[in-house]
């Protein structure tokens, strides 16, 4: 990886990736950076949970990509343990020179080692460019997924 650093983010991570959340089209609509209180709450409780591991990736000191990697266990499947990926964001500038490639490969290997036998994602139906891209690192879109907002 270079000069780039993958770790666990920290509280004072926080407006940093709220930042990379609300810059785009979608986060926009539901992201309020002005408003951190929201966010640091899901972080401490975050931290507190070992199967969650929110990271930042980090060059130069500058936070430039994040990702959520969420270890299941489960019954299904002969009682496979399954990761999600969830919220993979790439500073702005950043984009395009393979430091998306390089956090999804960390999470992967990362939920190799955690004894996943699955890794799972979901993208936003609009997202077209990013469905191309999860392509290429060999995910396959198998599933339709639904939400019901509570």
């Amino acid at each position: 990886m270079g000069d780039l650093e993958i770790r666990a983010a920290a509280a004072e991570d926080v407006p940093a990736i709220v930042a990379m959340l609300a810059d785009d089209p979608l986060g926009a609509q539901r992201e309020t950076p002005d408003d951190l209180a929201p966010y640091l709450a899901a972080h401490a409780r975050l931290a507190a949970d070992p199967n969650q591991h929110l990271v930042v990736a980090v060059r130069e000191g500058r936070i430039v990509g994040t990702l959520q990697l969420t270890v299941i266990p489960g019954l299904s499947r002969r009682g496979t343990v399954r990761s999600i990926i969830e919220a993979v964001r790439i500073r702005a500038d950043e984009r395009g020179g393979g430091l998306g490639t390089q956090l999804i490969t960390w999470a992967v290997d990362e939920s190799r080692r955690q004894g996943c036998q699955l890794v799972q994602l979901t993208s936003d139906a609009t997202r077209t460019d990013a469905h191309r891209f999860y392509e290429r690192l060999g995910f396959t879109a198998s599933h339709v997924g639904f939400k019901l907002q509570l």
